[in-house]
């Protein structure tokens, strides 16, 4: 009787301790979130009523909340220090001309990105690590959702990094910063002159106004004798209506790209890091009445095709009002 008792007994502290491990287990899969911040990533169930309040206490919104694909759950968050190298892919046709995102239009031919849980939209720094190329690029996309890659680029961004025939390539990622709201959206512009006021239309005029030009007529002098001369002497009229003098200014030899003016120039030099990428820019001071203005332009060399080429690789960086400046 007392063998049964005991072994009943066993029986009870085992099933026990099956219990607690298992709840112990339960407890470590299920995240911790605290209010205003986010994690990288984690499994198990939804996310905590406290997860969905931003640093600044407000509920986040769209693309900051937390969303879960494949049973992951990804928590969006600005990361200053982000510097990760890893697997970079790209995507093309199958997305084109479909949403982002942060709703934009998806375009395979302009420079872009995808990433997990940085904010929407904001700027990295992309270096093939292959190659030693790299660009400044938008992220307005999440994704890439495959094995271990940390960011997918448009098929022009992985054009230009060198790796879009062999379809991914080790690359380093960092966090630059915020990007404009809007892709179109672009810097202050102060270098732009006001269109030239309407030219007033003449009074329709009467017969009676109308009257033949004044002939202008030249007196020549009297003509003398003709007297010896080793050489002879040409003697014409002075034109009646000179020319207007003509003057050729110096022309440049090369096409640029101005990406835009800033009265500050820690504002332009951050705009020449941003466009280093794009190519070589470089920065112009213009002195004006109301002040220093300093515009950034970027080198596009001598051939037109090629410049209107690198206008459209300096909108998408930010920069919609950038122009061509002619040589």
């Amino acid at each position: 009787m007392n063998q049964r008792i005991e072994q009943a007994w066993r029986i009870a502290r085992n099933l026990g301790l099956v219990a607690l491990a298992a709840a112990s287990l339960a407890a470590c899969a299920t995240p911790k979130y605290e209010a205003g911040r986010t994690v990288a990533t984690s499994t198990g169930g939804a996310p905590r009523p406290g997860s969905m309040i931003g640093r600044d206490g407000k509920p986040l919104r769209g693309t900051e909340k937390p969303y879960q694909i494949r049973g992951i759950w990804y928590y969006p968050h600005e990361d200053k220090d982000y510097n990760v190298t890893g697997i970079g892919s790209w995507y093309g046709e199958q997305f084109h001309n479909r949403k982002t995102s942060n709703g934009e239009i998806f375009d395979m031919d302009l420079p872009s990105a995808a990433h997990k849980t940085l904010p929407l939209p904001s700027l990295v720094e992309v270096t093939n690590l292959d190659n030693g190329r790299k660009m400044i690029l938008r992220v307005n996309d999440r994704g890439p959702f495959v094995d271990d890659r940390i960011i997918d680029l448009s098929k022009a961004a992985a054009e230009e990094l060198g790796y879009r025939r062999q379809g991914v390539a080790r690359v380093r990622v960092k966090y630059v910063g915020p990007a404009p709201r809007r892709a179109v959206e672009a810097p202050r512009q102060y270098a732009q002159t006001a269109p030239p006021p309407p030219r007033p239309r003449p009074a329709p005029r009467s017969f009676e106004d109308i009257q033949e030009p004044p002939q202008r007529v030249q007196v020549l002098p009297p003509r003398g004798e003709a007297s010896w001369s080793p050489a002879p002497i040409r003697q014409s009229a002075p034109p009646i209506n000179p020319p207007d003098p003509v003057f050729a200014g110096a022309r440049s030899a090369a096409y640029r790209i101005q990406a835009g003016s800033f009265s500050s120039r820690e504002n332009a030099e951050k705009a020449v890091r941003q466009l280093t990428s794009a190519g070589r820019a470089s920065i112009e001071a213009i002195e004006r009445a109301s002040g220093t203005l300093y515009r950034v332009t970027v080198a596009a060399g001598d051939d037109e095709g090629a410049a209107w080429t690198l206008r459209q690789r300096v909108e998408a960086l930010g920069y919609s009002g950038a122009t061509i400046l002619r040589p």
